[in-house]
Formats: C-alpha cells, structure tokens, sequence
C-alpha cells in the first residue's frame, strides 16, 4: 500500500501510505491529503506571485485546506475550502482578494485540472 511518487521535472519524492487499518503502514501521507497539499502550493505560488507584481508587501503565507468527502465509494471531495493567513506590512485587502480570485478562476492548474475530464490508459508487462 505504500507507493513513492516522484517528480518529472523536480525528481523529488513523496511517500504516499494508506493507514494500519487499511493495510498500510501510515508511514507516508495519504493520496488525498496530497491532493489537498497541492491545491495549497499551487494556490499559494499564485498568490505570492501576483501579489509581488503588485508590489504588496507579503513576509509570511500560511494556507489550511480541509475537505469535506462523500460517505460513498470514491469517497470524492464534494466540498474544498482554503483558508489563507497573510503576513506582511500595509497589505491591501482588494489586492490580497483579487490575487485569490485570479489563482483560483484563471491561474491554478491543480484546481482547474479537479474539474477536468480525465482518461485513462494502460500496459501490460511480463516477468
């Protein structure tokens, strides 16, 4: 149950487990506690870029992303909710609420790609 994913681009690794009682050995995060991360950092790379074009003043960003699942089988996130915290010196509140509202309606591509089709694909290999 315990599965290693690494980066195309970066070659970093993330170490992904399902719980003990699932048959795993909780020795990594969950699948979709990742997913929850990457809307987090993909958002918060965003946010921090925009903001920096317009010249406001961010010395910290924290995000807290909680999902609520459906009781039922895929158990798919029905609801996702981002909270930032901002840090910094005479931030503006317009900018700071535009700055989310572009990253998450244009620039995100881990939010826009929860709304995407997705297909699939596979091999088979001998040993």
């Amino acid at each position: 149950m315990q599965f290693d994913a690494t980066g195309t681009a970066s070659q970093e690794t993330v170490r992904m487990d399902a719980p003990v009682e699932s048959g795993g050995k909780g020795e990594g995060i969950r699948p979709m506690e990742t997913l929850l991360s990457a809307v987090a950092g993909c958002s918060g790379m965003d946010v921090i870029s925009i903001l920096n074009k317009m010249r406001q003043e961010v010395t910290g960003l924290s995000i807290v992303v909680s999902g609520e699942r459906a009781a039922q089988y895929p158990r798919a996130f029905e609801r996702i909710t981002v909270e930032y915290l901002f840090r910094g010196r005479d931030l503006s509140e317009a900018a700071v609420a535009r700055a989310i509202a572009l990253s998450v309606e244009k620039y995100c591509g881990v939010l826009a790609s929860l709304r995407a089709e997705i297909t699939t694909s596979y091999r088979l290999e001998t040993d």
